[in-house]
């Protein structure tokens, strides 16, 4: 620095040293200030350094600065209280305008927005009208930027009738208005009177929309799910010039993905000239949103290589990526990630990580997480009762539901369930068989909880039933229900009747979902196999046939297993594998060492009509046992062994994986499209109830 410089030259420095953020510069530029200027300094000068130490988070230096100076002015002040509610010290910034009018100063058009943003943001109404009378006393409501906080300060506390009457009483409203108006019409839930504002804001305003007005108007599209509109929008976009603005496309991005669009998203994505990280992110949460967990995963080593820093979102966006995928080694690799970047303890990052291991088979892992979780919200007890309800710990996710709304296990204070929370918890009393404590909970939603119920939590019930093999009971509850049975309703109804033999009243099930879903495989698939179990095998082929005939086409039933970073895949009697010919020799001792042990295959999930020797051999090669088998080759002895199914383990390589277990003294755990099996010591985690 210059050894001598003008008031004004220093008073550019400090606001170099606020636009840079370097504490150092202004330090420096302080010292040379109190060096070679004589006390009082000059007003402006010392109004520039309290808005340093202001906007720095340094209120107690800039407090310092206020009492040195003799007649500290609407600025003085409003630097201070700006600069609070910048670095969201909002109690701190009324108080100080509290001071300010205690000292005899009036606050000006500067000054009103700030403790309007502040009042808004503790959800403080009464002072917010409060400031609303002072700015009309002091003639100041008239100037649109105050008038505009003060409408927001309105609509952000619920206020809605309020909002709405100083909004029609501005007479003059610039685009920051009609923005406030928009979104807050999303935020609040209303996303049709967002797009009839942005109607009107075209209509009435002789402005023009800019990036917040589009990325808002994008989100009432997408929450309508009007892809139409949205893609009007964008033509817009592209006519106004607009699409080169990295937050319009980021808004685009996400607008796509959420109407299902991913193409669409991609390109937009692939044509945004300088990303940020918004962007980045953006695209991953699109895939997961869209269940393409492999391309968000691509897409964030993409963004590595890039040298983009992983911040807390993105890690909590991939490590759910992860959770969908299994890929319990993928996201030990996204936790160690979090510690180095010091976001593991992120709320949301946080909540991942119990989600994540939950989903991968660790739940004492996520226990982990759960607990290290500094402060939880909803997210993050959800996640936590899913991963017991997926494990099948019926107990603790009870006991957990209890603490949440409760405030137990050291959390300070309780937290009200939400449909999602219900659900889980209806699950893991489904998969453990707790069909009073169960019933009880659905009866008591709305009376307790406020929370009506949904087709999942219908479908939970029915499920509840009939895996205890209250069919019958089952099938009267869907009778009885005062909303129209959907899928998921009458699928569970089907699997019950699969699963305990009741192949009339399963056809029912299954006509049902042929009339709401005719070209879904599994519900055929699954009407077949109840007639093959049953010995039924012309009607078994019958739908078989029917499934030909009208072009439906069943999906491959595979297992997966991870071995050294690589993903290896299975189907029933494959023979394809580069190690097949020990594959081939593991079953063979498998199968010798079970029948020792006492094992007699269960036949019935033979699905086609065969000699009981090979149905033997039938049920012996189905994917699971291969992948088993693969995993005993490869996999060091006392690593668990995790095998993936994208189908329900049958019964017999469930009977089977138990007597495996005890035989090669090893953990394993199946994960299929259900839940989690953990098997140990002949002994498997659900108790043969599942």
């Amino acid at each position: 620095m210059p050894t001598s410089l003008s008031p004004n030259a220093l008073a550019s420095v400090i606001e170099s040293a606020i636009s840079t953020h370097s504490l150092r510069l202004g330090r420096a530029t302080h010292a040379r200030i109190v060096k070679t200027l004589h006390a009082p300094l000059p007003s402006f000068l010392s109004n520039h350094l309290i808005n340093f130490y202001s906007k720095l988070d340094l209120p107690s230096s800039a407090l310092s600065l206020l009492s040195l100076h003799p007649n500290p002015s609407v600025v003085s002040w409003t630097a201070l209280i700006s600069g609070s509610v910048q670095n969201g010290r909002f109690n701190l910034a009324l108080l100080l305008f509290s001071n300010m009018r205690l000292s005899s100063i009036q606050p000006n058009d500067f000054t009103f927005p700030c403790v309007f943003k502040a009042s808004a943001a503790l959800r403080f109404p009464v002072m917010g009208k409060q400031l609303h009378a002072l700015a009309v006393k002091a003639g100041q409501i008239s100037d649109v930027f105050v008038a505009c906080s003060a409408f927001d300060m309105y609509s952000k506390t619920g206020l809605r009738e309020d909002a709405r009457k100083l909004f029609d009483e501005m007479p003059e409203r610039n685009v920051a208005t009609w923005n406030a108006y928009i979104t807050n019409a999303v935020l609040d839930g209303h996303p049709f009177v967002a797009v009839g504002a942005f109607i009107s804001f075209r209509r009435l305003s002789s402005g023009e929309p800019n990036s917040i007005t589009f990325c808002a108007f994008l989100n009432a599209c997408s929450d309508t799910s009007n892809l139409r509109l949205g893609c009007q929008l964008h033509g817009f976009i592209i006519r106004n010039g607009s699409e080169a603005d990295v937050s319009v496309a980021n808004g685009l991005v996400d607008f796509y993905g959420k109407c299902r669009q991913v193409d669409s998203a991609a390109a937009v994505f692939d044509g945004i000239l300088k990303r940020n990280d918004v962007s980045w992110c953006s695209m991953v949460v699109v895939y997961v949103q869209n269940d393409e967990d492999e391309k968000a995963l691509l897409t964030f080593l993409r963004a590595r290589k890039e040298g983009l820093e992983p911040t807390d979102f993105m890690l909590s966006s991939i490590l759910s990526a992860c959770a969908g995928l299994a890929g319990l080694e993928l996201g030990k690799s996204v936790h160690g990630l979090a510690v180095k970047a010091c976001v593991d303890g992120n709320l949301y990052v946080g909540s991942a990580l119990v989600d994540m291991y939950g989903k991968c088979g660790c739940i004492k892992d996520s226990e982990k997480a759960f607990d290290e979780v500094p402060e939880r919200n909803l997210i993050t007890w959800n996640a936590m009762i899913g991963g017991y309800a997926h494990h099948g710990h019926a107990d603790l996710a009870l006991t957990t539901f209890q603490e949440m709304i409760c405030g137990g296990s050291g959390s300070t204070c309780t937290v009200l369930p939400n449909y999602v929370t219900l659900v889980c918890v209806l699950s893991a009393c489904s998969r453990s068989g707790s069909v009073e404590v169960g019933i009880e909970i659905f009866e008591s939603m709305e009376r307790k909880y406020g929370i009506e119920p949904r087709a999942e939590h219908y479908a939970c019930v029915v499920d509840l039933l009939g895996r205890a093999g209250m069919v019958d009971r089952a099938y009267k509850f869907i009778k009885d229900m005062p909303i129209r049975p959907t899928v998921s309703v009458w699928g569970a109804l089907l699997g019950a009747c699969r699963v305990h033999g009741k192949p009339e009243l399963g056809q029912v099930a299954a006509e049902k979902l042929f009339e709401l879903d005719p070209h879904d495989s599994g519900n055929h698939v699954l009407l077949s196999n109840m007639f093959a179990a049953a010995g039924r095998w012309e009607e078994a082929t019958d739908v078989r046939k029917e499934m030909n005939e009208v072009g439906i086409k069943k999906g491959p039933g595979c297992s997966w297993i991870t071995v050294k970073n690589m993903v290896h895949v299975f189907q029933a009697k494959d023979t394809t594998h580069m190690r097949n010919a020990e594959i081939q020799a593991m079953l063979a001792r498998l199968r010798r060492e079970m029948k020792a042990a006492g094992y007699i295959p269960d036949t019935n999930f033979a699905l086609y009509d065969l000699e009981e020797e090979e149905k033997e051999t039938e049920v012996f090669y189905h994917s699971e046992k291969l992948a088993l088998a693969f995993g005993l080759i490869s996999i060091p002895c006392g690593v668990p062994i995790r095998i993936t199914k994208n189908l329900r383990v049958c019964g017999d390589c469930h009977s089977a994986f138990k007597f495996i277990s005890g035989i090669v003294h090893r953990e394993i755990i199946v994960r299929d499209n259900n839940r989690f099996h953990h098997f140990k010591d002949n002994q498997c985690s659900c108790r043969d109830y599942w």
